[in-house]
């Protein structure tokens, strides 16, 4: 019975421990230097700026806001997790506003821009990854990205530069370029968060000795492989070309075992975003 709850309880920690990290970075490093950024947080810096509403305050209205729009378009399992962002978030942000010491960490913008960006591109990273998200501004790249198949980073990188061009009205020049910086940081930081642990090794072999080939990624590294037929372009003779997907880490072994059967194999590899199927996102199955 427990083991049917630990996704869940996993993803909950995730979700909990992803808006504590957001909320961190925005007060250890956005607030004290005035920082100006994308998202919820910088629609919240420009309505503090122009018409003194509380930071708090407005991100809890525009999270419930959005958490309805996403509950429309995005489902009832969105609803379950988002709920504890949009709840969670503004209250842990209240919170850490009333830690003296963590808004003493440094002074210097460009070191702020770096870490916050770093910051909140993890943290947002592990609530997507948790099929949530933070809330606010992140819910309409969701929607979009379901609805039309943008990328969620893109979408979320033009929404993020049109609420910094909206700052301009109270920010000089420099806050601009600082809060570009930290949008650049956090989308790349959200990329690569997102594909963490998805990314593999797609490697085409071309040898004479296929089979032994094909036999030793199967006994050895236990991957699957396919043959495909090819033709040679120059002699136009008929051969079969090795396919297998290996992690990272079973790169280097594959390369080494190859080689230790045919030295003079031709290899192609290609680094891949995601796999899915049997021995990645399913269990292996044997016969």
């Amino acid at each position: 019975m427990l083991n049917s709850y630990k996704p869940l309880i996993k993803n909950i920690l995730l979700i909990l421990a992803g808006n504590t990290i957001y909320a961190l970075a925005v007060t250890m490093f956005i607030l004290p230097n005035s920082l100006i950024t994308g998202g919820t947080t910088g629609l919240a810096l420009f309505l503090f700026h122009q018409a003194s509403v509380p930071i708090a305050v407005f991100v809890s209205v525009f999270n419930i806001a959005m958490f309805i729009l996403g509950a429309f378009f995005l489902g009832r399992k969105f609803i379950l997790t988002t709920l504890i962002s949009t709840f969670y978030y503004p209250i842990i942000l209240g919170v850490f506003q009333h830690i003296p010491v963590l808004q003493d960490m440094t002074s210097d913008p460009l070191l702020s821009a770096i870490y916050a960006g770093m910051m909140i591109g993890f943290a947002i990273g592990v609530v997507i990854k948790a099929g949530a998200s933070t809330g606010g501004m992140d819910i309409p790249p969701l929607i979009l990205h379901k609805k039309f198949g943008l990328s969620v980073s893109a979408v979320m990188y033009v929404f993020d530069f049109t609420i910094l061009l909206l700052q301009m009205l109270f920010a000089n020049k420099e806050q601009v370029l600082y809060g570009i910086l930290l949008v650049l940081i956090y989308t790349v930081v959200l990329d690569k968060v997102l594909l963490l642990g998805q990314s593999r090794m797609q490697v085409k072999i071309i040898s004479e000795k296929y089979n032994e080939i094909n036999d030793m990624i199967i006994t050895q590294l236990d991957r699957g492989s396919t043959l495909i037929h090819a033709e040679t372009g120059y002699h136009h003779n008929q051969s079969l070309v090795v396919l297998t997907v290996v992690s990272n880490r079973e790169l280097a072994k594959l390369n080494q075992l190859v080689l230790s059967i045919d030295p003079k194999a031709f290899m192609i590899i290609n680094h891949i975003n995601e796999v899915k199927g049997r021995g990645f996102t399913m269990e292996k199955f044997y016969q």
